[in-house]
């Protein structure tokens, strides 16, 4: 058995995670904590202080006595908004609170750009405009090339939770573009678990969801690997070797 640990923001789309694990269908676990996230908007103040060191260590004990391997902060904005020096330092400083191997959201999506080996990408964000550009900027820092942005303007994690696969589907052919190799939909509040497949035949090129991402960073970091082709095509190949 392999128990994989997750620190997720408030409640909102925490379902995707026992979807998942039910998908993978294999001896892994997906323990999940919820964190405190404060006040419930997309906007940069408020998402610094929901990544907040103390936020992040109040959930780490609860995951080691579940006997997790390794800890995976589920928050793409409470992440990325810290820039690419400072995300490194949120998920040390998480590393070295919970005593285990530790990752974020925002990395996640830029390993698995790296796993798909794909470079263009475009980005269909649940969030307001400015939000998403800190999203980019990461992505930029991390060797992406962003051909198109699209900010829906929503401004809390709750109004996310409510989306179903109408309004998924929707988003993601909205930041949908010709040259982009792959499509990246970055909010763990949005449900996609279980519409990878109608997302991915929608837009005949991968899709990139933060809770699919995430626990494939959970993955990584305790060194499993596990092929499940109704989580997308990110699920369907082995990761790169490293040397």
């Amino acid at each position: 058995m392999t128990t994989l640990g997750f620190l997720y923001p408030g409640h909102s789309a925490e379902d995707d995670y026992p979807r998942i694990e039910v998908l993978l269908d294999s001896d892994i676990r997906l323990a999940l904590t919820h964190t405190d996230i404060g006040e419930d908007a997309h906007r940069v103040d408020a998402l610094l202080e929901m990544g907040s060191a103390s936020r992040l260590a109040a959930g780490v004990e609860e995951l080691r006595l579940a006997g997790a391997e390794a800890v995976v902060w589920a928050c793409t904005s409470g992440s990325f908004v810290y820039g690419w020096e400072g995300a490194h330092e949120q998920v040390r400083t998480l590393a070295q609170s919970a005593g285990l191997p530790a990752s974020s959201t925002s990395f996640a999506f830029a390993h698995a750009v790296g796993e798909l080996g794909v470079r263009r990408v475009s980005v269909a964000a649940t969030y307001p405009e400015d939000v998403a550009a800190h999203f980019v900027t990461f992505l930029k820092a991390a060797g992406a090339e962003v051909v198109a942005t699209h900010g829906s303007g929503i401004i809390t994690a709750a109004e996310v939770g409510t989306w179903g696969r109408a309004e998924v589907l929707a988003l993601a052919r909205a930041g949908d573009h010709p040259d982009a190799e792959a499509v990246l939909l970055p909010d763990t509040a949005l449900h996609t678990a279980a519409h990878l497949r109608d997302l991915e035949s929608e837009l005949g090129k991968p899709v990139l969801t933060a809770n699919q991402v995430t626990v494939r960073e959970a993955l990584r970091l305790s060194g499993r690997t596990v092929r499940e082709p109704s989580l997308g095509t990110l699920f369907t190949q082995l990761p790169p070797e490293t040397a």
